[in-house]
């Protein structure tokens, strides 16, 4: 017994002498580590770092640019001096139309911009961005995109038919695009007949079919041309996009709605070569950046757009109309001979085929769901139906 009450006695000491001491020499340890860090750590953090130029397809004063401003924030912050994108405007390395050549050849690392400014390469690069109204809206694009198929072909034609050397995301849900502006309200199809009227991609043969003279430009050049008469009517896509760029001095007639571009939305590309180096982690942050970006895009647009469409109207004398309905009506039957014949092309048709497919079955059920906004609105806010 007594040997047993020694060893109750004596034990519980001898461990507790035993952790201060190990803790006393973890804590050294550890503090020594960590003092080392301090020291350290920031040389390998600038060891390791590396800009990347990303241009956007963007004038620096177009809300555009301020959206690929918010992924590239979210990149270098979450990148933590590994990676920075350093944001350029259009010009500032290539034209806006040449963005993608240069990310292809390495001139830039990566940019921002639309897949319709791609389609003359492949007209089929527009369906990724701005192709036929056959999803609800553009967030059902990205859901086809990244959950029915959408990114496997966007591969297929840019790694495999084209060759590019690229990797790209479809990101940022744009609300339908308007008519555009012009010089009187626009009160049906013949109206469009023999108009030189600017726009890009797809929506450039379907004004072709409805008779219109299309001419393609980028964003910064539109208003100059609608200012010395070279065109009559223009689209571009957004109230705060179209102030920002001044259109409200060139014109004072804004038609919204039309289904020329009824769901866009936004690319980012990277050199292929380049992203295939980086670390898995910081090709994650590349990846899922878009996502973050495109979710607080579609919510900063909604404060932004329906404000400075206010003010356009209220301070700046801007009328703005509803594209009558013989119009959109129209517009539907140059979609469909249009996809038409261009689905001539097997690869077009693989793509319009998975795309009514997913929207078909997407677009069922958001119709069987959901309650018309309109009737809700129209109550609350007293408007008249």
């Amino acid at each position: 017994m007594s040997r047993d009450k020694h060893a109750e006695t004596t034990k519980p000491s001898a461990l507790a002498t035993s952790r201060r001491d190990f803790i006393k020499t973890a804590v050294a340890v550890g503090g020594a580590a960590v003092a080392a860090g301090t020291l350290v750590a920031p040389n390998v953090a600038r060891a390791q770092a590396i800009t990347w130029r990303f241009q956007s397809t963007w004038p620096t004063k177009d809300i555009f640019h301020e959206f690929a401003q918010d992924y590239v924030k979210r990149v270098n912050e979450m990148a933590g001096g590994r990676l920075k994108l350093e944001l350029l405007p259009a010009g500032a390395v290539v034209p806006a139309f040449q963005m993608q050549d240069a990310v292809h050849t390495g001139a830039l690392d990566g940019g921002h911009g639309v897949t319709a400014y791609w389609y003359g390469k492949n007209k089929a690069f527009s369906l990724f961005g701005t192709g036929a109204p056959v999803f609800r809206d553009a967030n059902m694009l990205l859901g086809w995109f990244y959950h029915g198929g959408g990114e496997a072909l966007y591969n297929e034609l840019v790694q495999g038919i084209l060759k590019l050397n690229v990797v790209g995301f479809v990101t940022g849900p744009m609300p339908t695009q308007p008519l555009g502006w012009f010089k009187k309200q626009i009160k049906g199809p013949a109206d469009l007949k023999n108009m030189k009227y600017r726009t890009v991609g797809l929506s450039a043969d379907l004004f072709k079919e409805l008779g219109a003279a299309v001419t393609i430009l980028p964003g910064g050049e539109i208003v100059p041309a609608i200012d010395r008469g070279l065109i009559d009517g223009a689209e571009f896509n957004n109230p705060s996009s179209d102030r920002l760029l001044g259109f409200p001095d060139v014109s004072k007639t804004f038609m919204m709605q039309s289904f020329h571009q009824f769901n866009e939305c936004f690319e980012i590309i990277f050199n292929r070569q380049k992203y295939e180096t980086l670390p898995a982690e910081l090709r994650a942050i590349l990846r899922y950046s878009t996502e973050a970006a495109s979710a607080d895009m579609s919510w900063k647009l909604q404060d932004r757009y329906s404000k400075d469409l206010e003010e356009m109207k209220s301070k700046q004398g801007v009328k703005t109309y509803r594209t009558p309905r013989n119009l959109l009506d129209a517009q539907l039957k140059a979609w469909d001979k249009l996809i038409g014949l261009l689905s001539k092309d097997p690869f077009f048709k693989k793509v319009v085929d998975s795309q009514k497919a997913f929207g078909r079955r997407a677009g069922s059920y958001f119709l069987e769901n959901e309650a018309p906004h309109e009737v809700a609105f129209n109550h609350f806010y007293k408007r008249k139906a």
